[in-house]
């Protein structure tokens, strides 16, 4: 029993049938003061031209949000568009859209007034005798039964008003919801914003990764040193990292911030020198050859080879420590190719799970491009190959 009466305790049931009722209060005044019923037909055809204009779906879309969904931004909501008709498709549904609304609403507005009024009826003919307006009775003296019958034409009345406003919601989220076109926008819309997503989280883990993997391991051998001359290119080094970091950093948050702002460019391989220079410092053997026109190489392949390279060495100095490192960036035939080895550490197996390693590979399938990590005849290796064009 509670079950079916909690949609009463809702407003958003007597929205709808609010709803409802608005979309023949204009047919009805225009019948009223011309009672023939011509008039109804030019309304419909009034309003199935309305629909054709573009502006209508945002009204109707916004009056549908507003009274159908629960005055919320649910789910439900944001499937119901509020934006002017863009092609002939969305222009048919909404005249669709007008003439049901109109015909459900002259329907359940009609229903709901004569069974209020047959209620009317059954309690004044079971007492008095006499008719209370309605047209459905016609007895002469007083029904005292007729009081037993009266809560019935009540129920009907409130099934019809929620069963109404259902349909009316289901309607409306197919004729008012997004055509196929824009479902595929805002898929490809939701597909950039989590690449995007994505993208920064990378961005973060291998900048500040780097940054604070240097200044751990400069920090510990700076102590460890015992040496003043030491520790000052220590700091230097962290100093140096710290204000990359910062300047990485506050380059993604300028791209969260705004969103439409032109994004500066990040690091590219003609900066790697700072990175190899870094890994140097933390006590790292870095044994680097560049070869090819690195120059040469697309602005977007060379920043992701510059991360790619960035965290293969933070990952040395994270898990290996100083031991030598071989670095090869080859540029020819159309790929750029990045070769990291280090002597593999006794306590590390496997291919490697991290987020880093999993980074390194997403970067070079974005590229078109592969990559391999893990174990390779006692090193560890990185090895990526990422296509130029």
């Amino acid at each position: 029993m509670v079950r079916m009466l909690r949609p009463f305790t809702r407003a958003v049931t007597y929205t709808r049938w609010l709803h409802l009722s608005m979309a023949v209060v204009w047919p009805a005044l225009w019948l009223f003061i011309d009672e023939a019923w011509w008039t109804v037909g030019t309304a419909t055809v009034l309003l199935g031209l309305a629909g054709l204009v573009p502006a209508v779906r945002v009204v109707e879309g916004f009056q549908a949000r507003l009274l159908l969904t629960g005055h919320r931004d649910g789910s439900a909501s944001a499937e119901i568009v509020v934006a002017p008709s863009a092609t002939w498709g969305d222009r048919g549904r909404m005249v669709v859209w007008l003439q049901t609304r109109l015909f459900l609403g002259a329907l359940v507005s009609h229903l709901s007034v004569q069974l209020l009024l047959l209620t009317a009826d059954l309690v004044s003919t079971a007492f008095s005798g006499e008719r209370a307006g309605g047209a459905f009775l016609h007895v002469e003296g007083p029904r005292w039964w007729h009081a037993l019958f009266a809560p019935l034409p009540l129920a009907v009345a409130a099934a019809v008003v929620v069963g109404s406003g259902h349909l009316v919601t289901r309607i409306a989220l197919r004729l008012l919801g997004p055509s196929p076109t824009e479902r595929l926008t805002a898929l490809e819309e939701r597909t950039e914003q989590l690449l995007e997503r994505t993208r920064i989280a990378r961005e973060l883990h291998d900048s500040i990764g780097h940054a604070l993997t240097v200044a751990v391991v400069q920090a510990g051998a700076a102590r460890a040193a015992g040496d003043p001359a030491f520790t000052d290119r220590a700091l230097d080094a962290i100093e140096e990292t710290g204000r990359a970091a910062l300047e990485d950093l506050e380059r993604v948050l300028g791209v969260l911030r705004e969103s439409e702002k032109p994004v500066r460019s990040g690091p590219t391989l003609a900066d790697a020198d700072r990175l190899l220079d870094s890994a140097r410092a933390s006590g790292a053997k870095v044994d680097a050859e560049v070869t090819g026109p690195v120059e040469t190489v697309p602005g977007p392949v060379s920043r992701e080879g510059y991360r790619i390279l960035q965290e293969s060495l933070t990952n040395v100095l994270r898990h290996a420590g100083a031991v030598p490192v071989r670095v090869r960036v080859h540029v020819a035939d159309g790929t750029l190719v990045l070769a990291i080895r280090n002597p593999l550490p006794a306590a590390v197996t496997g291919s490697g799970r991290g987020s880093g390693l999993r980074g390194i590979r997403e970067r070079a399938t974005l590229l078109g491009g592969r990559a391999r990590t893990g174990p390779d005849e006692g090193d560890w290796q990185v090895h990526a190959e990422l296509p130029l064009r």
